[in-house]
């Protein structure tokens, strides 16, 4: 017999032993969903059953790749999500033909000035420089890879002139002065992985002028990567600064606000996807987060609905009183705003006594989180636009506006939006998803699952591979950068010098009849509702 024949004989015996080992497989299945109670559809139709529930799985990444429109995508459009990504990788904000916008529908729009400022104009600090690296894009052919050059760049950081720094705590020992109005939000090292943060820390550490929030998880080794200033939160879990017993541990909060980097500390009353304490997987806190955090490993890790540590506005002044006594630095805090009423007890007595925070930072209900449940992700607590209005009328209402600075977040990831903010109130604007975007997320929504495919949001070792450091920290720059440049464009146009001039007056509303009013007029309407002091 010959060889052939001999290969011809095997073949056939290995298909046929394959199709047998197929068949075989799907009578299995056959009689198992015949048989199981679980799924009423597989009881009757297994075959169908099995289809079906294969194209609901892939659901999700068929709506975002396929049939979404670019601007309909939840939580971040395909267009949202491009420009992030272009803005970090090709450092280019540049669109063509016209915009995506529906124009019919209702929304903010920042008024130009007939006379914008020139170039010449602008006042930024001009000896500032970043150096990075971006990909110029050479070919995008439809079959293969497209091709792209990697880069080095050297550019303005865009940041503000010396006299319009903002200065947070200017009566502290140790003053926050800061020359660019847009920093990373609250992200701890659990949520996400460790090179997640580095790359974060390292990318705005080049930025210069910016600064990375710890988030309720405590300060990491990772964070201090990057020698980027720092505002360590602590949580209601005091994570990273509690002793045995789960309270304050007043010398080890001293020790941390020795290090150099940590310029600030802010206390987590809420956050906008989740006015609660924060959650973290067991599958997430291997030992070396549980030492950071204080906890035990490979246990869930829930922080209370709020501190032990007081129960009423006084109490909590006192707190931030005590920690800015001991660390010497400022001292703010994080809410979310639910009502016309929500800071009303705090800004009166902030007026009464004198004490209260150096910051204030605002969550919009919008904002995301890496777990959370849908009830209070939904509905619970007001969005930006709303409460950042709400939160600058009490304190003005008090007279206390000026005492405090205003950090917004809440999907302010483009010039526009944060200039909006700012001419809404806001000194600061904070940013978490975009930065995780810059990244590598692509928006799986597997944050709360330790399974992250492409590294974020994960501390599993072999996944976290996939995001490369040395790689992800330029496009954290080009990001902010891009942000930052934009930024003076947009004021520009409105016809001021420096983003820290916007101010109601820059912003119009438009209803969709078309109808249009000043931002004034609606900030009017706002404080009437709070009224006056009484």
């Amino acid at each position: 017999m010959k060889l052939a024949d001999i290969l011809i004989i095997i073949g056939f015996f290995v298909v046929a032993v394959i199709v047998i080992a197929i068949v075989i497989f799907l009578i299995y299945l056959l009689i198992f969903d015949r048989n199981q109670k679980s799924h009423s559809i597989l009881r009757n139709y297994p075959a169908l059953g099995r289809i079906r529930y294969f194209f609901e799985k892939i659901g999700p990444e068929m709506r975002q790749y396929w049939f979404n429109s670019d601007t309909e995508g939840k939580p971040f459009s395909r267009d949202d999500y491009e420009h992030i990504v272009k803005d970090a990788k090709y450092k280019r904000d540049v669109v063509g033909f016209g915009s995506r916008r529906d124009f019919d529908e209702e929304g903010f729009y920042v008024r130009n000035d007939m006379f914008p400022k020139l170039t010449e104009e602008i006042k930024m600090d001009d000896e500032a420089k970043v150096f990075t690296k971006r990909y110029l894009l050479l070919k995008d052919p439809l079959f293969s890879q497209r091709e792209e050059k990697w880069e080095d760049d050297e550019s303005p950081a865009y940041l503000l002139h010396d006299d319009d720094a903002v200065v947070i705590g200017p009566n502290t020992k140790y003053p926050f002065v800061l020359k660019g109005l847009i920093g990373m939000s609250a992200m701890s090292y659990g949520a996400l992985g460790k090179n997640a943060i580095t790359a974060l820390s390292k990318g705005l550490g080049m930025a210069k002028g910016t600064w990375m929030n710890t988030g309720e998880g405590g300060l990491s080794p990772y964070h201090l990567e990057g020698d980027v200033d720092i505002i360590m939160q602590i949580g209601p879990g005091l994570f990273g600064i509690r002793d045995k017993n789960g309270d304050v541990d007043w010398e080890e909060l001293k020790r941390k606000s020795e290090i150099p980097q940590i310029k600030a500390f802010e206390l987590k009353l809420a956050q906008g996807a989740k006015t609660r304490g924060g959650h973290i997987d067991g599958e997430k806190v291997n030992p070396e987060i549980a030492e950071i955090r204080k906890v035990e490993p490979y246990k869930s890790v829930d922080s209370p609905n709020r501190f032990h540590q007081f129960s009423d506005v006084p109490s909590m002044c006192d707190f931030i009183e005590k920690i800015r006594n001991e660390t010497g630095k400022p001292v703010g805090m994080k809410i979310v705003v639910g009502g016309n009423d929500s800071v009303e007890e705090l800004a009166k007595y902030m007026k009464e006594t004198g004490k209260g925070p150096d910051f204030i930072t605002v969550d919009g209900g919008e904002g995301g989180t890496g777990a959370s449940y849908q009830e209070l992700i939904d509905s619970v607590g007001l969005p930006i636009k709303s409460a950042l209005p709400i939160l600058v009328s009490t304190l003005q209402k008090y007279g206390v506006r000026d005492r405090v600075k205003i950090i917004a977040s809440g999907k302010l990831f483009t010039p526009d939006r944060i200039a909006i903010a700012l001419a809404m109130g806001a000194d600061l604007v904070n940013i978490a998803r975009g930065f995780m975007i810059t990244v590598g997320c692509i928006q799986t929504l597997k944050c709360h699952s330790n399974a992250c495919p492409v590294g974020v949001a994960t501390t599993d070792p072999d996944l976290q591979k996939a995001l490369v450091i040395d790689e992800k920290k330029y496009r954290v720059v080009n990001f902010l950068v891009t942000l930052r440049k934009g930024l003076f464009r947009i004021s520009a146009a409105a016809g001021i010098d420096s983003p820290v001039h916007f101010a109601p007056k820059h912003v119009m509303y438009k209803d969709d009849k078309g109808v249009v009013y000043s931002l004034e007029s609606i900030l009017q309407d706002i404080q009437k509702q709070i009224g006056d002091v009484s």
